[in-house]
């Protein structure tokens, strides 16, 4: 009787052979997969015009300083009509609605094209660093827990008096706030990965932990977190406006849309137009978000 042992392949040597990575093949032809995916993703109607709006959004906030003498900039009217040279009217003291929305704009752009990148970069970071340890894992969630217990607007009040209201407090609470999502996608993300062929081939081979979770499982898990983010972005246009409305974000003289609706607030029985420049372009720039959300998750669930 012949004894097959030597014909049958170690299953470890022979999954390794067939799934293991190339070498550096781990992020690069997968992030060059992805920006077709998001290219794509734009083009489509929603995609479309969800970029269009956000690009006129920001070239108009960009723009502002060429065709107006400032924010705080005073006539002798005030709370004029709207008029094509106040197209939004003036304010109590005789200030342009309009410019000061656009310089509101301008602000709160800030807030989110700072305060929502670092929030994914350091809530994936954390999310993955979960996988190097199993006790610093679960004591991230555990962290991230507390986070969600606090709704955001109180959270946001908080740090505001702590650190006094203003540009810091609300960075510091958009990121804050925005934390636990994004390091609940990677670590679920990194629970999913973990599985697959190529992980377990990369481990067979020997290949550290730490690379396997940068080289291999990052770049394979990166879809949901850029979808999450044109949400993460609407989050924070309503922090800031929240905020601003009880007085806790970004002081006068210097606009922000919620500022600008804080003010208006108090004037809206005789001069209901004051909120309407401030409320339009948050409308828009949450739709624009909302959009292109929409765009990525169609794009990314259906390639």
């Amino acid at each position: 009787m012949t004894t097959t042992a030597e014909t049958i392949p170690d299953p470890a040597s022979a999954t390794a052979t067939a799934t293991a990575p190339e070498p550096g093949a781990g992020a690069g032809p997968r992030a060059a997969e992805g920006w077709r995916r998001y290219l794509l993703a734009v083009r489509r109607p929603r995609g479309a015009v969800g970029v269009s709006l956000l690009g006129l959004l920001v070239l108009t906030a960009l723009l502002v300083p060429a065709f107006s003498a400032g924010y705080d900039q005073q006539s002798t009217t005030t709370f004029a009509p709207p008029s094509w040279p106040h197209p939004f009217g003036t304010d109590e003291l005789g200030r342009d609605i309009f410019v000061r929305t656009l310089y509101g704009l301008r602000s709160d752009l800030v807030l989110l094209f700072v305060g929502v990148p670092i929030a994914m970069a350091l809530g994936t970071l954390l999310g993955i660093a979960g996988g190097l340890s199993r006790t610093l894992g679960l004591f991230l969630q555990r962290v991230f827990d507390i986070i969600l217990g606090f709704p955001g607007l109180v959270l946001g009040i908080v740090i505001a008096l702590i650190l006094k209201p203003g540009v810091s407090a609300l960075l510091l609470t958009i990121v804050i706030v925005l934390l636990p999502g994004y390091g609940r996608l990677a670590r679920a993300a990194l629970l999913t990965q973990e599985q697959r062929e190529y992980v377990l081939a990369a481990r067979v081979l020997g290949v550290d932990r730490g690379k396997v979770l940068i080289r291999h499982i990052l770049p394979n898990a990166i879809d949901p977190i850029i979808v999450h983010t044109a949400i993460a972005m609407v989050v924070a246009i309503f922090l800031e406006t929240g905020l601003s409305l009880v007085g806790l974000g970004i002081q006068p003289p210097q606009p922000s849309l919620g500022t600008l609706l804080n003010t208006g607030v108090r004037y809206l029985s005789f001069a209901p137009v004051y909120v309407l420049g401030p409320t339009l372009i948050l409308l828009l720039l949450a739709l624009a978000f909302s959009l292109l959300s929409d765009a990525l998750n169609e794009a990314v669930t259906r390639t």
